[in-house]
């Protein structure tokens, strides 16, 4: 049996090149959405930030507006959530008081579930591919697993076919079931991190929409006491 230096062996390379086919493709599959999920990170983190300099303009240029029609005339090609959030409220305010006469307890019961469902639908856009993170988080420290245990399986196979117990014959076998596992724990312990960093973040996005929607809510509440 060839000798092989330390340094080989505890080569990644090396490791999944004499890996079984089946630990290779635990690791490819891992490695695969260990990438995905630094995609999906990166990509979130620009998103984020580029939401809270949104709304912060927004509501800005909002606060500023002395009148909320022409502001939405203004705004009506801004693709951000919190536009769309307002102009939510805009369209069923319109469509609330086009009558001669005006139902305000309906309206202002209209108005809140017209923009609270026009949150939550933004809030699921924007979370939407949180949930791989999720999956990754909790099923690729197992799927690592799974890769562990058939390598050892395959090093103890390897003894009853060299009939020996040698640390020689079942050291590489080991070693390489183990790099699944840590290539598992690699692509989890970021994707749990990410996940629960960024869940807190579309936490307090959806809590910034919320109270601009109530406050949305309560200025066409005042103006609809002047209505009629």
């Amino acid at each position: 049996m060839p000798s092989v230096s330390t340094g080989a062996v505890l080569s990644p390379i090396h490791l999944f090149l004499e890996a079984d086919i089946v630990v290779k493709l635990v690791m490819i599959g891992l490695l695969l959405a260990s990438l995905w999920t630094w995609t999906i990170i990166i990509g979130f983190a620009l998103k984020v930030s580029s939401l809270r300099k949104e709304m912060q303009r927004f509501e800005t240029d909002y606060r500023e507006a002395d009148d909320f029609d022409e502001f939405h005339r203004r705004a009506a090609g801004r693709d951000q959530p919190i536009a769309r959030v307002f102009a939510a409220g805009v369209s069923e305010w319109r469509r609330s008081t086009a009558g001669k006469t005006i139902d305000r307890e309906g309206t202002r019961e209209r108005l809140a579930t017209a923009m609270g469902a026009t949150v939550a639908m933004e809030i699921d856009r924007i979370s939407d591919r949180l949930n791989f993170l999720a999956t990754v988080g909790s099923v690729a420290p197992f799927v690592g697993l799974f890769g562990t245990v058939w390598g050892i399986m395959r090093s103890f196979t390897g003894i009853a076919a060299a009939q020996s117990s040698s640390l020689a014959v079942v050291a590489p076998g080991i070693a390489e079931a183990l790099f699944a596992t840590a290539i598992g724990l690699f692509a989890a312990i970021p994707a749990v991190i990410a996940y629960n960093r960024y869940s807190h973040a579309v936490n307090r996005v959806e809590a910034r929409l919320n109270r601009f929607a109530d406050g949305f809510h309560a200025t066409l509440s005042r103006r609809l006491e002047m209505e009629g």
